[in-house]
């Protein structure tokens, strides 16, 4: 990617965003764009940082706490970690990250809550949700999530925030949608349930999907090769 290409893909990325919104009838500031710079140089983060993009998301543990000390001069980064969590792994994440959108298990929480350090904010995390139950994708399954959302909201170090899923591909808009929809209503049924949560999130739509995860609530949206390219 040129030098030029960073800040041009980027703010393609962010029009996209806000004619969405704008499509939807929700307000311009109701979504904010994670960038998923996983596989990419620190370099690249320094780019968009200087062109105004704050939300980094992250699948690997040792790439990103690297990147994290070579962006440490930079002010305002919110570090996302968006991929599966290993129980190895939940110190640094708990130490080092503002959010996890990963969580699918409750020993994982656990060690969350307890990791995170009491000088820190509590850990915004997302329960994520198999929503289309597939057998490769990680996630719980919808009808346990309310049993497990229970279980998360009551651990002191954590802020359950809501939700995120990963929907199996779908060609038209309307099929889109459908996984997403009932997202959008798992979420309503957490927070009826569990109306002390600060459950304002749905961490969904990607480069394929965006549109139909902006009609359907989504309040994160992940895009990587749309504004870094394809992954080398």
């Amino acid at each position: 990617m040129t030098d030029n290409a960073l800040p041009e893909s980027l703010a393609s990325a962010r029009e996209r965003l806000r004619r969405a919104l704008e499509e939807a009838g929700r307000s311009p500031t109701s979504a904010t764009l994670l960038a998923v710079s996983k596989t990419k140089p620190a370099e690249m983060l320094r780019q968009a940082w200087q062109h105004g993009q704050r939300e980094f998301g992250e699948n690997y543990l040792q790439e990103a706490l690297d990147k994290q000390v070579a962006l440490e001069d930079l002010d305002g980064i919110v570090w996302h970690f968006i991929g599966p969590l290993q129980s190895n792994k939940t110190r640094a994440v708990a130490e080092q990250f503002a959010w996890v959108h990963s969580v699918d298990r409750l020993k994982i929480a656990k060690r969350l809550s307890e990791q995170r350090p009491a000088t820190l904010p509590p850990l915004n995390v997302c329960l994520q949700v198999n929503i289309s139950r597939e057998a490769t994708k990680s996630g719980v399954l919808p009808e346990d999530a309310l049993a497990l959302a229970q279980e998360i909201a009551a651990l002191p170090g954590l802020a359950l925030r809501g939700l995120m899923a990963i929907p199996a591909p779908a060609e038209t808009l309307e099929a889109q949608r459908q996984p997403l929809a009932a997202l959008r209503q798992l979420l309503e049924t957490l927070q009826t349930a569990l109306p002390e949560a600060p459950l304002d999130t749905l961490s969904m739509g990607m480069s394929d999907d965006l549109e139909a995860a902006v009609l359907e609530g989504a309040t994160l949206v992940r895009l990587g090769t749309a504004i870094f390219g394809a992954r080398g």
